[in-house]
């Protein structure tokens, strides 16, 4: 029978059969895809459905609770809903595992009219009650979504007409395993009996909080010019059926939730400036995208804290299973599908452990070979050298010493040509910056300057290289005079035309053994090994995941950019630890969301994520040849190319960002994730005007900022987010976790502080060339408040420290070149050395030019 006019959505209390004449005649197909039997079916088409509903409210959260019972012989299920639109799993004997959840919603949410049309009046007033079912194909085995909104008569599901009658009916959107798309309307026939049941269960729910309704409240669903009369329930005790029914011929007007300040606000918005307030409902509309928020196809909706609505179906179709038609010919090929069935049998998770040990004790050799069976004592750093920058060495160097009579067997890595200096050096009167610091090595004995990088001179002789490091012999020298430039295999020298306390020279002859670096060796090993992961084993995505997560970090740590040449095991396995608990997270807010949807295609995932995995994980490599070290002002204005380069990274993090965003809106996760891009702004900046610190963003926590916003079941999103992990790993390895707050000081390594600058008194105007160099005294003005004494350097070497305020040059060689520089000093802080000023060997003085060296 038709359900009372005083039943509605907000209580749909009561039991219903159904009615098979006027539901839909497809229900039998969604069983069938649900996996349920011929023989259940066929007892279920036979026998009648009867569900009993009760619908309260606990703690201010709406409940309804169904048991359905079947006639012949089929037991019944039961249904506890919590309408919260929070998952919640269970073990059904019909339908096996599922997982669902419920809401009240407006039916407008929907961009199918089959869910949102029909209903009655009241039932869009209120809201209709939207469930949502999946099957949990991890314990079932099927996959299917049952998407449903159910209509009924009272204050919950709602109310449909059907025949000119009140009913109770859902409304079925179901998808199957294959990618079905089923519609059925059921519609139930109201049992007036239950009625007393009904109003007895309210007064119960009364009597346990006499502070609330036996009505279910629902959020306020506010319209313009839309005034409803709020009337109160009195819950009476009806002791016969006769005095329910006639107390239920009386028509009730449902009670109206109590109005919020956020109504209130938007009404009178919405009265004072509708045109506005229009197009700002469109924006936000827009902004916030489909409701309720879709999945993406390839990617069970259960993986989201709050699962999509929408249908899912199958993982994205491999694009190397082809599959044309053109002019009446079929062309398949399927690569994916071959490679999945000609590799079955080595997927076994035994196997996986047998090779996993297996290669962990084969990395430990190949890591013992490279770096431990060369004597530790003669390895050396990429910018090794013997003489420190401006005053490092003390006064005339003795901190450097000794100077002559030393020779050294040392060992070079690998890749030492890309190792540059990040701030201007000042060699005599030039200054080099972004290129290896090499000074001198073109006279016949190939002499360089004590402060050349030593394995950049040895790769520019040749006696060892870029690719593959090596070995060779070092022999200080002592005093040498005018060292001149050179090139040689792609590395420039420049040239020192005056004297030095120290210089060196090398030779081939040395005593060591093992002395190739086999980064590259290992790096393909680890590059088939990944592969091998991803294409022939295939474990399950979460193990996947955390074999590039170890994989990346060791080879980071161990072979292509260890911190300490022989690596530092503790230092590793020190940042080892956090760098899990990071690649967790990662996990949980976007790995676990995309890497899962390319199980069924692992050559083509094999490209998305190791290409760009291997890309991040080498960033010291690829982004060599990038001239951009630091986003600074003073780097970018320096290095040639800078500005170009930075602009095309810029369009494509641009463009790469706002197909993130379009993801974002089309499946309903843009403002979610608007959010909290936004509240960690907020944090940045908040951190960014802390005082005596300075913002640094690494490139790890770049990594950690974009990878959530990769969680979509995409391609280009598999891309990103394999290269901010790489990214991330080797920020991690290479550098450790570096504060994102670092004093000038720290961010200063060996470049200016911007202090303030001492002023020489001689000048080019009153420097007398006529009189002799061993009369000669230079003078400088007196000190500045703040300051204790002053540095001088001349030709580059601490010649001077104290309080006096001049210098003579009577030790100095009247036939070269000298170069002045002069700095304040406090204690054992030096400021900023001045630009030199330069004497020539005709008696020209050459003032210096203006800031710091």
């Amino acid at each position: 029978m038709a359900t009372p006019e005083s039943l509605n959505i907000l209580d749909i209390s009561g039991k219903y059969t159904m009615n098979k004449t006027l539901s839909d005649d497809n229900s039998d197909e969604i069983l069938r895809l649900q996996g349920v039997s011929w023989f259940k079916r066929r007892a279920i088409s036979l026998g009648t459905v009867t569900l009993a509903v009760k619908h309260y409210k606990e703690d201010e959260i709406e409940h309804i609770d169904i048991d359905q019972t079947l006639t012949g012989g089929i037991p019944g299920t039961s249904e506890k809903r919590t309408l919260i639109w929070k998952e919640r799993k269970n073990e059904d004997h019909l339908f096996g595992a599922v997982i669902g959840k419920s809401r009240r919603t407006k039916a407008d949410v929907f961009d199918e009219d089959f869910l949102k049309k029909g209903w009655t009046e009241d039932t869009l007033d209120y809201g209709v009650i939207q469930s949502y079912v999946e099957s949990d194909t991890a314990k079932s085995g099927t996959t299917w979504i049952a998407n449903q909104v159910l209509m009924q008569l009272v204050q919950t599901w709602g109310i449909e007409v059907v025949n000119e009658e009140r009913r109770y009916t859902r409304h079925v959107k179901f998808t199957g395993p294959e990618g079905q798309d089923i519609e059925c309307r059921l519609v139930y026939d109201y049992q007036r009996s239950d009625l007393l049941q009904r109003s007895n269960m309210a007064e119960s729910s009364t009597s346990a909080s006499s502070s609330s309704s036996h009505r279910a409240d629902v959020a306020p669903f506010l319209e313009e010019n839309k005034v409803q009369e709020e009337t109160t329930v009195q819950l009476v005790d009806f002791h016969s059926d006769s005095q329910l029914e006639a107390a239920l011929r009386t028509p009730t007007v449902a009670t109206w939730p109590q109005e919020t300040r956020r109504d209130r606000f938007s009404r009178n918005f919405l009265a004072s400036h509708p045109r506005m307030s229009t197009r700002l409902s469109r924006v936000i509309k827009y902004l916030k995208g489909p409701r309720p928020k879709v999945v993406l196809p390839g990617l069970s909706s259960r993986c989201f804290a709050q699962p999509p609505l929408t249908d899912k179906s199958t993982d994205p179709v491999p694009l190397l299973d082809i599959d044309w038609c053109t002019r009446g010919i079929h062309i398949t090929l399927s690569l994916e599908s071959t490679v999945l069935k000609l590799t079955r049998l080595l997927t076994s998770p035994w196997l996986f452990l047998v090779l996993g040990a297996a290669y962990i004790i084969g990395f430990a050799f190949f890591s013992r070979a490279e770096s431990f069976l060369t004597p530790a004592s003669s390895f050396i750093a990429c910018n090794s050298a013997y003489w420190a920058s401006n005053n490092g060495c003390g006064l005339d160097g003795e901190l450097c010493g000794p100077f002559t009579n030393v020779t050294l067997d040392f060992r070079c890595p690998a890749q030492c040509d890309s190792l540059i200096l990040q701030n201007p050096r000042t060699v005599g009167g030039d200054q080099v910056a972004f290129v290896p610091l090499i000074v001198g090595g073109g006279d016949e004995r190939h002499t360089y300057r004590g402060d050349s990088f030593i394995c950049a001179a040895a790769n520019q002789l040749g006696l060892t290289t870029n690719g593959k490091g090596g070995c060779a012999s070092l022999e200080l020298v002592g005093n040498f005079s005018d060292f001149l430039p050179t090139t040689g295999n792609g590395l420039a020298s420049i040239g020192f035309p005056t004297v030095f306390p120290l210089a060196f020279r090398l030779s081939k002859t040395h005593t060591l053994s093992h002395c190739e670096d086999n980064r590259n060796g290992a790096l393909a090993f680890n590059i088939i090994i990944t592969w091998m992961l991803f294409v022939i084993l295939r474990p399950r995505a979460i193990v996947l995941y955390w074999s590039l997560v170890c994989i990346g970090f060791w080879h980071i740590s161990l072979f292509s950019q260890p911190r300490a040449s022989p690596p530092v095991i503790s230092d590793a396995f020190g940042t080892f630890l956090p760098t899990l608990f990071i690649a967790y997270a990662f996990w949980r807010l976007a790995f676990r969301f995309t890497l899962p949807a390319f199980s069924r295609a692992p050559l083509e995932a094999s490209v998305w994520y190791l290409a760009p995995y291997w890309a991040g994980v080498l960033t010291n490599i690829t982004f060599d040849k990038i001239p951009i070290s630091r986003l600074t002002a003073s780097d970018l204005s320096k290095r040639s190319g800078a500005i170009t380069a930075l602009v095309i990274i810029i369009i494509v993090v641009v463009i790469l960002a706002a197909n993130q965003v379009r993801v974002m809106r089309k499946t309903g996760w843009f403002l979610h994730y608007l959010k909290w891009y936004i509240l960690g702004g907020l944090v940045l900046l908040v951190l960014s005007q802390l005082p005596g610190l300075q913002l640094r963003i690494h490139h790890y926590i770049i990594s950690m900022a974009l990878i959530p916003g990769t969680a979509f079941p995409t391609r280009m999103s598999a891309i990103i987010q394999a290269f901010l992990l790489g990214m991330f790993l080797n920020g991690a390895a290479a550098f450790g976790f570096d504060s994102i707050l670092q004093t000038a000081a720290e961010l200063q390594e060996d470049g200016p502080s911007g202090s303030l600058l001492p002023s020489f008194l001689t000048n080019s105007t009153n420097f007398n060339s006529s009189v002799a160099l061993v009369n000669q005294t230079i003078t400088w003005k007196a000190l500045a408040d703040s300051w204790d004494g002053f540095s001088l350097l001349v030709d580059d070497v601490e010649r001077y420290a104290g309080t006096a305020l001049n210098f003579s040059l009577a030790a100095f060689d009247a036939g070269i070149p000298h170069f002045f520089r002069l700095a304040y000093t406090s204690g054992d802080t030096t400021g900023d050395f001045t630009m030199p000023a330069v004497l020539w060997p005709n008696g020209t003085w050459v003032d210096p030019a203006p800031g710091p060296s």
